[in-house]
């Protein structure tokens, strides 16, 4: 079955790119600094509507099983929290799979178009749950097709940010292409979730939010599925073509766990290493707070509508126009190296994200039937999303010149290891941060089928606390992670790319 599943891509890419078929035995002496077509970037930044899909979902998820099927906060962070454990055995077996694979369509694709089928069916029974279920056959529902969902995203991600870890060598061509992909996760997620407020969730006059209708979530089921299911398809059809430029490594030997975790664990001596993945764990945690309380903040202590929501997912809009033009300034003017980048660009914008709920708790914010509410709440979103990118698009490129440093210092290239332990810190670490929101809603005593207007204040305060100060806590944390420990300089990743070069052209000759 396996091999019919690899023979049909390969027909597949016969027809879809035959002039690359001819090209599978290319000579490995090509430029691996060569600049890649902007058509390959943008096919490479549309498999992102995997993400996006399964993010503007979320943004219901917990709200879904909590206010409108009953569900408590606890169990349904809970939930959430467990699908992690999925997540410590898959994320790294896929990037090990990915990196020894060997098949007729290179090592990367074959996981990429399989993970259309988990991604599709996870997000629909998601939010279709058969009906009748008690609370705890509904906690068991959603951690069961949340752990469907995410090992769908790991089959996509994890061979996805390999393969653009091969595509080129060159030091700025990484951030380029992964400023495409960055744009690609920011444009997804702001479509998909006006899509949300605006047509799957408009108000009512029955519901004053229309994400409190559980009618309207089966159209939720049906769209968001069908989008993961589809990016992940285009982005693998579509960089068929780039199969006979990655890199040739020798998948002779037998996959062994203790071979596994002697590369783990030289990863993890490598100081740069750690420093992005405690920026990842610490960033992601916050994110993950923030992903389920600012949803409960909007609606209960701003009394926003789904149609006023929505421009709080559009503050996004400006930031996926503007954040490659600011990071050329920043790089090629300002000289700024990737540390200072991911260090600076995490923490204003964390200033700026909390800033509305910390001022809201200490009494300096406009009222809610202020006419500039909205304004405020919109502006210091729409000035981090201009610049938080930034972090995002250097750290994808710094997690290549890590994979390289691993290369001169072990021989192996090791891209799908590295980046399962992105994928792993992203759904891990969100999944912690949902958590501490799940039980952060107990411990303040948000109420079960809340009204809008009528909460104890000490449940507004709480929202506004997780959504402020402690996520303010926990990115600049993250911050300061990386500005003290990332080690790798724009010499240094020359230098090692130079070495490599001669390695592999001694191995050659």
């Amino acid at each position: 079955m396996i091999k019919s599943f690899i023979n049909l891509i390969y027909v597949i890419w016969q027809k879809y790119a035959p002039d690359s078929i001819s090209q599978s035995e290319i000579d490995q002496n090509f430029d691996r600094k060569r600049k890649l077509r902007a058509k390959t970037k943008i096919l490479f930044s549309l498999g992102a509507g995997t993400e996006g899909a399964v993010s503007a979902a979320g943004i219901t998820t917990v709200l879904f099983y909590n206010q409108v099927l009953g569900v408590s906060p606890g169990l349904c962070g809970l939930a959430v929290a467990l699908s992690i454990i999925s997540d410590a055995v898959t994320d790294p077996l896929v990037g090990t799979f990915s990196d020894k694979i060997n098949t007729l369509v290179g090592r990367r694709h074959p996981l990429m178009f399989l993970s259309a089928l988990p991604l599709g069916i996870g997000l629909f029974f998601l939010y279709m749950p058969l009906n009748g279920l008690s609370e705890m056959q509904l906690f068991f529902w959603l951690l069961t097709f949340m752990v469907v969902t995410k090992f769908g995203l790991t089959l996509y991600l994890v061979p996805h940010d390999g393969l653009g870890a091969e595509l080129t060598d060159d030091y700025d061509e990484r951030s380029s292409l992964f400023g495409y992909n960055e744009v690609g996760t920011m444009l997804f997620p702001s479509i998909l979730v006006f899509i949300v407020y605006l047509v799957i969730f408009p108000s009512s006059d029955e519901y004053a939010n229309g994400m409190l209708n559980q009618a309207r979530y089966i159209i939720l089921a049906v769209t968001m599925s069908l989008v993961a299911a589809s990016s992940a398809l285009i982005c693998s059809l579509g960089t068929l073509d780039q199969i006979p430029y990655l890199h040739k490594v020798d998948v002779s030997k037998k996959f062994h766990f203790v071979d596994f975790f002697k590369e783990l664990k030289a990863l993890l001596t490598n100081q740069s290493y750690l420093a992005l993945c405690s920026w990842m764990l610490l960033m992601y945690i916050g994110l993950g707070i923030i992903g389920i309380v600012s949803t409960y903040a909007y609606i209960y202590v701003f009394e926003l509508s789904t149609e006023r929501m929505v421009w709080i997912g559009m503050a996004k809009m400006p930031g996926i126009l503007l954040c490659m033009p600011i990071l050329f300034f920043v790089t090629s003017k300002l000289k700024l190296g990737k540390k200072e980048i991911m260090s600076f660009c995490t923490a204003i914008p964390a200033l700026l994200v909390a800033l509305p709920h910390i001022a809201k708790y200490a009494g300096y914010w406009p009222d809610n039937d202020s006419p500039i509410l909205l304004g405020s709440l919109v502006a210091p979103l729409l000035i981090a999303y201009c610049i938080f990118p930034l972090s995002m698009i250097v750290m994808n490129s710094a997690l290549v010149d890590v994979a390289d440093e691993h290369e001169l210092k072990t021989g192996y290239r090791s891209e799908g290891v590295i980046f399962s332990v992105k994928s792993f810190a992203q759904k891990s670490t969100q999944s912690v941060g949902s958590l501490i929101a799940g039980i952060g809603l107990e411990v303040i005593n948000f109420p079960d089928k809340a009204e809008m207007g009528n909460l104890p204040q000490e449940a507004l305060d709480g929202l506004l606390i997780m959504n402020g100060h402690v996520y303010l806590m926990f990115w600049f944390a993250a911050a300061a992670a990386v500005y003290f420990f990332f080690s790798i300089t724009r010499e240094s990743q020359e230098a090692t790319v130079k070495k490599l070069e001669e390695i592999r052209a001694q191995r050659q000759s």
